[in-house]
């Protein structure tokens, strides 16, 4: 097969091929010139090169802690099954294969953006609406959405919290600050306000509360207070001019730390707006007080976390479900990855895995 990007003739002119994209350097950089990692069902030898070296390949995610997941929720078939965070789908497309025959799972997901591409991607693997439906909702409406599917409950449940790789390396999508783009950080574009927005508007002791709990940041007021003073001069509304401001203020008031600490201190401050520009924490805590009551006795879950807050949540309402009887068993200490799983996909290193079943009594 070619690997010459097609493209629409124009009207009235034969199809004729367009040039490959030409790039600087050996290798393609920018997510746009990535077109061969955007198709893996046509460059699989590119996919697995990429793979090998330890990457996730552009627009794509590597489902993490796939194994741990499968073995804690141990489903069956005939078996409904709630993935609450859909996103790629690789933790979906094994569940749904061991589910058949009979068996039903629903995926939620808040991206209109992914969400249409994986449902295809499903529908293409063969999963069809009578075992795999699609559901444009956050994992906090899941007790509404088990009603109107006119379920009872689920056998397990799946909520794999953070960001996506393909939402992560998007430039456009403003996750990242290692390419410039928009400061936008929403799982849902449609939503408001964006990361840039609030930042723009709240007020110097809102935003060091913000950074504080929702990062642990330790200069919290420090940056607060002079993002404040940045923003009058110039707007912060591209991910590269926010992390430039943050290293200009840490080499100014002399807690510079060298390169990788910097970078640091700009990812917890990208993750502080992140979580609340999508409410994650608010959604967070809402799944676990309904969590218990959209399980069947003896129903599983498991929730993968990526920072000391969502953990903090997920071990309290776990511990406090045990003691209320609730939950028959839970998870002792977390499941982390493999040292080979994260040699082979360094995103996976912060992952947290925790586990409940419910009790039997109705």
């Amino acid at each position: 097969m070619s690997d010459v990007p097609s493209i629409e003739p124009t009207p009235g002119e034969p199809p004729r091929p367009k040039r490959r994209l030409r790039y600087p350097g050996k290798n393609p950089r920018r997510f746009e010139e990535k077109y061969k990692e955007h198709r893996p069902e046509a460059f699989p030898e590119t996919i697995e090169k990429v793979m090998a070296s330890g990457k996730t390949p552009a627009g794509t995610h590597r489902p993490i802690l796939l194994d741990e997941v499968l073995e804690v929720l141990a489903v069956q078939p005939g078996d409904v099954v709630v993935d609450c965070t859909l996103g790629y789908g690789g933790h979906a497309r094994e569940l749904l294969g061991l589910i058949r025959p009979g068996g039903r799972l629903i995926g939620l997901d808040v991206d209109p953006l992914e969400q249409p591409k994986t449902t295809e991607r499903l529908r293409a693997a063969g999963f069809g609406p009578e075992i795999f439906t699609p559901v444009r909702r956050n994992f906090a409406g899941l007790p509404q959405v088990l009603a109107e599917q006119q379920l009872d409950g689920a056998d397990a449940v799946l909520a794999d919290l953070g960001v996506s790789s393909m939402q992560i390396d998007d430039p456009a999508r403003g996750f990242s600050f290692k390419a410039d783009g928009p400061l936008d950080l929403r799982l849902n574009p449609l939503r408001v306000p964006s990361a840039a927005q609030l930042l723009a508007t709240l007020p110097a002791d809102r935003l060091a509360l913000l950074f504080g709990e929702n990062a642990d940041e330790p200069h919290a007021e420090l940056l607060a207070g002079e993002l404040v003073k940045a923003r009058d001069r110039r707007p912060l509304d591209r991910t590269q001019t926010l992390a430039t401001e943050i290293r200009d203020i840490l080499a100014k008031h002399r807690l510079s730390a060298g390169k990788e600490a910097d970078n640091d201190c700009i990812r917890r401050v990208f993750q502080a707006l992140r979580i609340a520009v999508n409410d994650e924490f608010g959604a967070l805590d809402t799944l676990l007080r309904g969590l218990p009551y959209c399980l069947k006795p003896g129903g599983r879950a498991c929730i993968l976390t990526f920072h000391s807050g969502e953990d903090r949540r997920v071990k309290k309402a776990f511990q406090s479900g045990v003691r209320q009887g609730l939950y028959s068993a839970a998870s002792d200490e977390v499941v982390r990855p493999s040292r080979e799983e994260v040699h082979g996909n360094p995103r996976s290193a912060s992952a947290k895995l925790r586990w409940v079943v419910r009790s039997d009594r109705s």
